[in-house]
């Protein structure tokens, strides 16, 4: 029965957001069950099936993650060490904060690290080449000193695992998880996608045509600096025996205690869709009672989430390969999920009716390396709208996601400080914003990212 409940939503849901292919699964009572709809490409469309490849982008962090615990039970790495002591050749543009930060800052996500490089497409693209570029990246916080999300921090940890394994981070990621887990479906570069059935991802146009997303996922030729952070492609059906595999014991890969203190929290997070604190890595959550553990990615017009129940031994995966709207779709199937397989419904939280003086406090640009961020208001509505910095685009010669038009946000209940967005392919998001001793604003939260303010709304 509750298969063919599963099926009908996923069909249903997916014609609504006009996702071209969605590949659904669920773990519950030991049992796994399925559901796929639609096609792998418009352009030379195969059914999707549990066995269909999705770039997973940064659900990858989970396994970069893993394998780093592995070396921590093995006595090969020290997670309160300094980086330095693995990669000694680190250095950032605070000298004070590249001497500092630890191995867990880096998988907490509190290294201070603003998100990411961006790849020029220039010079050595592998991690070892990423880590000579890291003077370039912008630090936002002391090490230590708050939460922000950052796929600098994890490719940077990925190093890690070369330098102490002394093998290539694929090479030592197949040996420390992959293989031993029995993920035979869950690869790095394009070499080892193509030769399975695999999803190709779509990006919607202005005019709401959809086409192919190019480059596929995060793979270009001869980069593989950003795979630790993201560069996993993976099934449905391969994601459910990982999602088994953090239920378990560590199946001889790393002493269960090891494994489940992943869990623990770390550190908190404040006014986050995507949870209430980081374990090692992972998102937790609380769900009516019942603690979550869960990691979504997404990368260029594809969209994955990942969500576990240790407590209950449940587990929701959900693909998607259409963008914007896969985001919504995932999001709704974890829903459907929680609400029908364990009795949990998620509340949308109410905001507050519009504020115009808050409104203006908030109103102009913000930013971190890659993206801005610009909230604005016509004096009946505050929107936000998210972007790749022009001339980002202009310097790179492949195509890139687009823009997340502007789009309703509204204050919720208490300070004033939390938002929710309210409409759009980011629906449902929520954050926060930072002021400095004086009650300035300085910086908003969005997806666990700080974007830091640039000018207000009268500069601009």
């Amino acid at each position: 029965m509750l298969q063919e409940k599963l099926a009908a939503f996923v069909a249903a849901q997916a014609a609504e957001s006009g996702v071209p292919g969605v590949s659904v699964g669920v773990l519950l009572d030991g049992r796994e069950i399925c559901a796929s709809h639609g096609v792998t490409s418009l352009g030379n469309p195969a059914p999707v099936d549990e066995k269909t490849l999705f770039h997973l982008a940064s659900v990858s962090k989970t396994f970069t993650a893993t394998a780093l615990m592995r070396l921590v039970a093995e006595g090969k790495v020290d997670l309160d060490a300094p980086v330095r002591r693995y990669v000694p050749e680190l250095r950032l543009a605070d000298e004070r904060a590249a001497a500092r930060i630890t191995v867990l800052n880096l998988l907490n996500h509190t290294a201070g690290l603003d998100w990411n490089l961006i790849d020029d497409g220039e010079g050595d693209r592998s991690l070892a080449g990423l880590v000579a570029k890291l003077p370039r990246l912008p630090l936002i916080a002391e090490p230590g000193a708050r939460a922000s999300y950052s796929q600098a921090g994890y490719n940077l940890a990925g190093r890690i695992v070369e330098k102490v394994t002394g093998l290539p981070f694929e090479q030592a990621m197949a040996s420390l998880v992959l293989e031993p887990v029995g993920l035979a479906d869950t690869v790095y570069g394009l070499p080892e996608v193509m030769v399975r059935k695999f999803a190709v991802g779509h990006n919607r146009a202005d005019d709401g045509t959809l086409h192919p997303a190019r480059p596929w996922g995060a793979f270009r030729e001869g980069a593989r600096g950003d795979n630790p952070g993201g560069g996993l492609a993976s099934s449905v059906s391969d994601l459910l025996r990982w999602a088994r595999f953090q239920l378990g014991d560590g199946e001889g890969v790393l002493p269960a205690a090891e494994l489940h203190r992943m869990r623990d929290r770390t550190v908190e997070l404040r006014a986050s869709t995507l949870g209430d604190g980081f374990g090692i890595c992972w998102f937790l959550r609380d769900l009516d009672g019942l603690r979550a553990i869960g990691h979504g990615g997404s990368g260029n017009g594809q969209f994955s989430e990942l969500l576990i129940v240790p407590e209950r031994g449940f587990a929701v995966v959900s693909l998607a390969n259409g963008g914007p709207d896969g985001y919504a779709f995932n999001q709704s199937v974890v829903r459907w999920a929680l609400e029908n397989c364990l009795g949990v419904v998620e509340k949308t939280p109410e905001p507050v009716p519009y504020d115009e003086g808050r409104a203006r406090q908030v109103a102009g640009r913000y930013e971190i390396d890659a993206m801005n961020l610009d909230l604005a208001t016509d004096g009946t509505r505050l929107t936000l709208a998210v972007g790749i910095k022009p001339e980002i685009r202009a310097a790179s010669d492949e195509e890139m996601p687009p823009d997340y038009p502007a789009a309703e946000i509204g204050f919720l209940p208490g300070d004033g400080e939390e938002y929710v967005v309210m409409e759009g392919g980011l629906k449902g998001q929520r954050g926060y914003f930072s002021r400095d001793a004086d009650g300035a604003v300085t910086g908003v939260d969005l997806a666990g990212r700080l974007f830091g303010r640039v000018t207000d709304a009268d500069a601009r």
